[in-house]
């Protein structure tokens, strides 16, 4: 029932209009599904850095050749983070008596809400999206962008100049590096002309050469200025001087312990799967395997299913496999991140910022500006705006154009089941 239904809303419609009456029935269903869209996300969410943390410590130990990670916490090391985290939760929380124990206390809570709000808008296939936005692509930037309240109000609150430190200069990085963050993630925009995560996705299907790496140059130089830059954005090596332990002990986190200490990190490695994610369905095609049969054969069974003409389940099981597809493209990302700090030696902060606002915000202004009149140059030189055979705009109003098809053979279903109640109910 539930994969007839397409929703969950849809499935726990007709169970609330069974078991209750039509007054308390009316909009529960939708109260119920946000509920069990929170917490889906939620174990997504707290999954994610468990699964990292853990990679972390193998790729580290490998690059290394660090004896422990490589041997050490039972089948493949992952009792190793088990006991980690059961040794958090059990320490003192701490609080210092200079701290303002207020903003001390509820700083880390605003950077996993930050890191967790982001999935909320983040599709993991096709239609598989807790909420459906139109503007999908500025809000997550937008929410990803609030973890730097939390990060000054950890450095500020600690009531220690090296907190403070540390949380300044994270401050400054992070506002500094989430404007060509912003940019280069517009460069693909451009090419798509929608904000939409869901559509931007959806455009890239049918074999690699119609993935937005791919649409021009300067998306595909895009594409590695915006993991750089979402790798400074995330507070990672070589980019990390928030919190060098040569300098700064610890950083913002300085005077922290426990569960919230592991708050912090949390957030950190939930936000390298966002940005990771982002990469993904911007430039690398989303939950598109890059086969054409195998993609049109999954863009047809999910159609199907949606409209009631195919089986259910099978449209199920296209989203699982686009579902696979996208966690590893974004698990892909993250495992690089992970390979560059262990591998790359610590910048200065001066240099950081150099990087930054000297090289890169030009690079993405560049890029942003090329992207722009590419379509131009195009038009000019071989008479249609793509070097692909087959226009953008040609694949997205058939996206357009095929989902207004399924609406309407699921209106006259429903039409027909509604004609043939009330013929019933006249006999």
């Amino acid at each position: 029932m539930m994969f007839a239904a397409q929703t969950i809303a849809g499935f726990l419609e007709g169970i609330c209009d069974k078991i209750l009456p039509e007054t308390l029935g009316d909009g529960l269903q939708y109260f119920l599904a946000a509920v069990i869209h929170a917490v889906l996300l939620v174990h997504a969410f707290a999954l994610s850095p468990a699964v990292f943390i853990w990679l972390e410590r193998k790729v580290s130990g490998r690059i290394q050749d660090r004896l422990g990670p490589t041997r050490v916490g039972g089948l493949f090391g992952w009792l190793q983070s088990l006991a980690d985290g059961i040794k958090l939760v059990q320490k003192e929380d701490l609080c210092p008596p200079a701290a303002d124990s207020l903003l001390f206390r509820s700083a880390p809570y605003f950077v996993c809400i930050a890191s967790f709000a982001a999935f909320m808008v983040l599709p993991f296939s096709a239609g598989w999206v807790a909420v459906v936005a139109d503007t999908g692509l500025f809000i997550i930037l937008a929410i990803l962008s609030l973890e730097v309240f939390g990060i000054i109000m950890a450095g500020y609150s600690s009531g220690s100049k090296w907190s403070l430190f540390g949380g300044m200069r994270e401050a400054a990085q992070m506002v500094s590096y989430e404007i060509p963050l912003a940019i280069c993630a517009l460069v693909p925009v451009i090419a798509a002309g929608s904000l939409n995560l869901g559509e931007i996705g959806g455009m890239q299907r049918g074999g690699v050469q119609n993935w937005f790496i791919f649409h021009d140059p300067f998306a595909f130089i895009a594409f590695f200025v915006y993991f750089v830059v979402a790798t400074a954005s995330c507070k990672r090596a070589p980019f990390d001087l928030a919190e060098a332990e040569s300098e700064l002990v610890g950083g913002f986190h300085t005077e922290y312990s426990g569960i919230r200490w592991s708050f912090f990190f949390m957030g950190e490695y939930a936000s390298m799967f966002a940005v990771c994610g982002i990469a993904s369905i911007l430039f690398l095609g989303g939950w598109n395997t890059g086969l054409p049969p195998l993609d049109d054969a999954l863009y047809a069974a999910r159609n199907a299913s949606a409209s009631g003409e195919g089986s259910a389940i099978i449209g199920y099981l296209a989203n699982v496999l686009g579902a696979f597809v996208f966690v590893t493209k974004a698990s892909l990302g993250v495992f690089v991140q992970i390979w560059l700090r262990w591998t790359l030696p610590r910048l200065r902060i001066d240099q950081v910022m150099t990087t930054c606002l000297k090289y890169l915000v030009p690079i993405s202004c560049f890029l942003f500006l090329g992207a722009t009149l590419w379509p131009l140059l195009m038009a000019t030189v071989m008479q249609r705006s793509t070097w692909t055979l087959e226009p953008l705009g040609a694949r997205a109003a058939a996206e357009v154009k095929e989902a207004a098809a399924i609406t309407a053979r699921k209106s006259e279903r429903v039409q027909a089941q509604v004609d043939g109640t009330s013929e019933g109910a006249v006999r």
